[in-house]
């Protein structure tokens, strides 16, 4: 068994035919189900902004969840070898698309606001330390060619939840 190789699989199911395929721009629906074995559907879609249904999950949404749990999974890993004691760990992310003129479009920057939560405070400093180590270890951050920026919050200074 090779350790240093991880691969992931997925299936992908266009939902959004509403009889006549894609005849026209208006006239297709953006729905899809995203699969993986064993876990329960995700329903996917387009940004709301291009047509998508505001009640499932976009891919941009999706690269951004991914870019926060990714720091968190870090972060937490990064946490027990340093002797922190991490109580709780909320995130409110965000990220800037761009559109360009060509129709295409890219991520420029996300930026975390992870709000850690300590059984010591005494090791606040060594804690918020930690993300620049948990950025630079992130698969997912490594993965993407745009910054993936960090400003921690006190647990009560929380920028809330993503429904905002």
């Amino acid at each position: 068994m090779n350790l240093s190789r991880h691969e992931y699989h997925i299936s992908l199911e266009w939902t959004g035919n509403r009889g006549t395929g894609t005849d026209s721009y208006r006239g297709y629906g953006r729905d899809h189900v995203v699969r993986s074995a064993g876990l329960p559907d995700l329903p996917g879609t387009a940004d709301p902004t291009f047509h998508g249904d505001k009640d499932r999950w976009n891919p941009e949404q999706l690269l951004l969840a991914a870019l926060s749990q990714c720091h968190m999974l870090s972060y937490l890993h990064l946490a027990v070898n340093h002797g922190v004691a991490v109580t709780g760990y909320r995130d409110s992310a965000n990220g800037l698309l761009r559109l360009n003129r060509d129709n295409s479009g890219e991520f420029v920057q996300a930026v975390l606001h992870p709000s850690v939560s300590l059984a010591d405070e005494m090791q606040r400093e060594l804690a918020d330390s930690l993300h620049s180590q948990a950025n630079k270890i992130c698969f997912i951050a490594r993965s993407v060619n745009f910054p993936v920026l960090h400003e921690p919050v006190l647990p009560n200074h929380s920028r809330g939840n993503n429904n905002e």
